[in-house]
């Protein structure tokens, strides 16, 4: 009975070490490439090593974590080639999900992009880079849960963490001209969503997708001996 009882309840605390640390990373709370310590987790949680170290493996198989036997566990610190990588699915995936928003008429999420896009402009134009990182995030969301199909956006949720991409707005926002721009291509996506054109919301928002990840990628810093870059950002 009392190993029933510790069961779920470590579970609990499993599950809470995941959703916290999960958001520290995405957020960037934590920087990439920093060390983890489980001792240390352990104490702050108030809990055993043993949720403390499920909790990490978890976070390793969802790509935020690197375990390096007989080292230690590491913040995930993404190689350029894996941000191409991770972008080239995220293209297609947020191209998807224009077309298939195309498809449905005025939705709800209709109405939220466009206040979106009243405040983005709003932002650009006060030059509130921070204001608008937020709402850059809050689009590309609006975006897929308006597509409503429900495979996609798990996947899509999981992208999203493997890149991390809180923590990478800024880095490409940084470019000069580039939140004008990028404000620019959502309102030109959003009106061919508006105007049921699937097929060109889809390849707008698809060189939109690669406009940022040039952009994003423009400002890394170059890859180190082991071809992994210092910082991530975009």
């Amino acid at each position: 009975m009392n190993r029933e009882q510790s069961e779920p309840k470590n579970g609990s605390m499993q599950a809470r070490v995941i959703a916290e640390m999960r958001r520290r990373i995405i957020k960037g709370d934590i920087e990439p490439g920093a060390p983890l310590s489980e001792l240390a987790l352990a104490e702050e949680f108030g809990v055993s090593r043993t949720p403390v170290r499920e909790a990490l493996k978890q976070l390793q198989t969802e790509g935020l974590v690197e375990i390096r036997p007989r080292v230690g566990t590491f913040v995930t610190t993404p190689s350029r080639r894996e941000i191409t990588e991770l972008f080239e699915m995220k293209e297609l995936l947020e191209g998807a999900a224009a077309r298939l928003l195309a498809r449905r008429g005025r939705v709800a999420e209709i109405d939220l992009l466009e206040r979106n896009l009243r405040e983005a402009d709003d932002a650009v134009e006060r030059d509130d880079r921070e204001r608008y990182a937020e709402l850059v995030q809050e689009f590309h969301d609006l975006l897929i849960s308006g597509a409503d199909n429900s495979k996609l956006e798990a996947h899509y949720r999981m992208l999203m963490n493997q890149l991390a991409y809180s923590r990478l707005v800024n880095t490409s926002l940084s470019q000069p001209g580039r939140a004008l721009q990028s404000d620019r291509e959502h309102h030109l996506v959003l009106g061919l969503i508006l105007e049921k054109d699937g097929d060109s919301a889809e390849h707008v928002m698809r060189e939109h997708v690669r406009s940022s990840r040039r952009a994003l990628l423009a400002g890394l810093p170059i890859a180190g001996p082991h071809g992994r870059s210092g910082t991530a950002g975009s």
